[in-house]
């Protein structure tokens, strides 16, 4: 049996955010973790994607969502383990070279974010108007790693925010990253 882990991004999705949904409704989705909220600690995160995928010798795919990608992107550069494709949802683009200005306030604490190709196949979905990527970031992230791209259209970063709970079409995606079984012979 699949299980499906979710990766959250730095913050806490409200009640009706499509990854909330599919954890309360869909079994076999589970956080890895539980969205803990700003923060962003990359070490913490992958520590604890670890210990999910670590957890069981069953096939894994990640869906991870904005600084979950992130979360996916380092733990895959550092870690081996059962996990067969990912969907990456609307990534943020974080400059290399990015240091908070005087009036801002980091919250997100990563090294570097991997530019490798993944290990497993993945789907990442972009959007067209998203705040914190362009297009040709997203792009460039799926070039990188690997990714196959989704062109969500013109959906803002894909969240409750922007008008998403339910997400059919990101569970159509999900279930695609699934292995077909073949029918037993008889």
């Amino acid at each position: 049996m699949t299980r499906y882990l979710v990766v959250p991004g730095r913050g806490i999705p409200l009640p009706g955010h499509w990854s909330r949904t599919w954890v309360r409704e869909i079994p076999e989705f589970q956080w890895a973790p539980e969205p803990p909220g700003p923060p962003y600690v990359a070490a913490e995160r992958v520590a604890a994607l670890h210990a999910a995928v670590s957890a069981d010798g069953e096939p894994v795919i990640l869906v991870a969502h904005s600084a979950g990608c992130l979360t996916v992107a380092v733990w895959a550069s550092q870690h081996t383990g059962p996990v067969d494709a990912a969907l990456l949802v609307t990534p943020p683009y974080l400059d290399p070279d990015w240091t908070p200005g005087p009036d801002e306030i980091a919250d997100v604490f990563i090294d570097h974010v991997p530019r490798e190709p993944l290990p497993f196949r993945s789907i990442l979905v972009a959007s067209r108007n998203d705040p914190h990527a362009t297009f040709e970031q997203f792009e460039a992230y799926a070039r990188d790693w690997g990714s196959e791209l989704f062109d969500a259209g013109v959906v803002g970063h894909l969240d409750s925010k922007t008008g998403f709970g339910g997400w059919p079409d990101g569970e159509r995606l999900v279930r695609s990253l699934t292995k077909p079984v073949r029918p037993q012979q008889r």
